[in-house]
């Protein structure tokens, strides 16, 4: 684990006094998970913009999730690179207690689902091709249903691989399946498995680990973010299928998570990290995505992703390949500024409230003020926008790229964003989870093996 520090010797002269007098806490340790939207992180830092801010920051990659999860929470760091399902969690009390909030949302988009060659050739004849003779995309779940009836028929279990039980990857592997037909499986509050019921068996595997996996036959497929599907590409182990974006539209990615105590005690180091990562969010977006052939330059030194640049830009240059060979334009498959991408929304926190709902991880039934109190407790637009206000008077951004007059909650998702058709507005939860044919509703309950009520 390389750690990366600015010596305080070599920049003193870069930061003026009156600022460094002002931060509460002026020397800081951030972790991250080797993935490409850990890109702010790695920008900020090698575009100067934490040192413009008075900060000197280390960068430590984490082994997994919950380390890094566990490492905010003890201390050892002050904020990271998190799931936006981690500071959720965390606040509910679903896995480890504690107060965990984000001022800043990383991306949108970013993640694949990829299954292996010899699941790939027998979903294939159950997808419609092109005049080209190419698979026609969003690619369904159905597509998947014979083949996992086919290895029910022979005794054998349908595994795949998800990065952490509240991450995105986990809820967006969940609808894909559903919204085809498949159920992925429920949690109880005596079985934290989340295969309840289960069609396909999901668990966890790192991130970085995926490809081995799947190439060791251990997973027949995986959702996860980048590089780790166009890897799966360069290697000839396994097919992305469809990426998040066509699953929903521009949702939500990482956030980056600090505890509520580390921004009460320092309200003006807070402010200055976001400020440097809005910062290094433009950047990354700016001119067209001008910046990403340096930004995956950038990334593939060891100390931050460590892939191949190839790799690397095969998705974060806005394309994306499929098959090998089947390469495609995604412009915004990885966004770290437009579309009001580092806003925390209270809708986007709602959103993975009700997939927590949906599958069992939130045990009872909450009403709608319920998602909303935690949503508030958990995002922080008012720090976001503090931050945002100072760079615009700073002259370093301007004032029409940030959502100012919003009441925290997106506009709902239109129906043809999202892969089953149905749309979501984070202001009635309920409604939306009562809409959605696989999972919980009203009332309903895991009890022993099944759903009741």
């Amino acid at each position: 684990m390389k750690k990366l520090l600015i010596a305080l010797a070599t920049s003193t002269a870069l930061v003026s006094p009156a600022l460094a007098q002002d931060l509460e806490k002026d020397e800081l340790t951030f972790g991250f998970i080797k993935l490409t939207d850990m890109a702010p992180l790695a920008v900020a830092y090698e575009q100067g913009y934490f040192l413009d801010e008075g900060l000197f920051v280390t960068l430590e990659a984490q082994a997994n999730w919950k380390v890094l999860l566990d490492g905010v929470i003890g201390g050892t760091l002050d904020g990271a690179h998190m799931l936006a399902g981690q500071p959720i969690a965390a606040t509910i009390g679903y896995g480890t207690k504690a107060h965990i909030i984000t001022p800043f949302s990383m991306d949108l988009n970013g993640n694949g689902i990829t299954v292996s060659n010899e699941v790939w050739e027998m979903m294939k004849p159950n997808i419609a091709e092109t005049d080209a003779g190419l698979p026609q995309h969003p690619i369904s779940a159905e597509a998947l249903v014979p083949v996992v009836e086919k290895f029910r028929s022979e005794g054998k279990p349908f595994n795949m691989g998800m990065v952490f039980p509240v991450s995105t990857h986990n809820y967006e592997l969940r609808y894909w399946l559903a919204a085809g037909g498949l159920n992925p499986g429920f949690y109880s509050p005596e079985n934290i498995s989340g295969q309840i019921s289960a069609d396909v068996m999901l668990s966890v595997t790192p991130p970085p680990q995926m490809p081995a996996t799947l190439e060791a036959g251990t997973i027949s497929g995986y959702c996860v973010g980048e590089p780790w599907n166009q890897q799966a590409v360069f290697k000839g182990i396994g097919v992305p299928v469809i990426t998040d974006y066509e699953i929903w539209k521009n949702n939500p990615e990482k956030v980056f998570g600090i505890t509520a105590e580390f921004a009460e005690e320092n309200p003006n180091t807070t402010k200055a990290v976001v400020k440097a990562l809005i910062r290094a969010a433009m950047w990354l977006d700016e001119n067209d995505n001008a910046n990403r052939m340096e930004a995956v330059e950038l990334l593939s030194k060891p100390e931050y992703v460590g892939a191949d640049p190839e790799v690397i830009a095969n998705s974060m240059t806005g394309t994306f390949e499929y098959e090998k060979g089947d390469k495609r334009e995604v412009p915004d498959f990885n966004v770290f500024f437009r579309h009001n991408a580092t806003y925390p929304y209270y809708s986007d926190a709602v959103w993975y409230l009700t997939q927590m709902r949906r599958w069992g991880q939130i045990a009872e039934s909450k009403p709608d003020s319920w998602y909303d109190e935690v949503a508030k407790s958990v995002y922080k637009p008012e720090i976001y926008l503090e931050a945002a206000r100072a760079l615009v008077d700073e002259g370093l951004a301007n004032e029409a790229d940030f959502d100012w007059d919003s009441d925290g909650y997106k506009a709902p998702t239109p129906s043809e964003d999202i892969i089953d058709g149905i749309a979501y507005d984070g202001k009635a939860p309920n409604a939306y989870l009562d809409s959605l044919p696989i999972g919980l509703k009203g009332d309903q309950k895991v009890v022993g093996n099944e759903v009741q009520g």
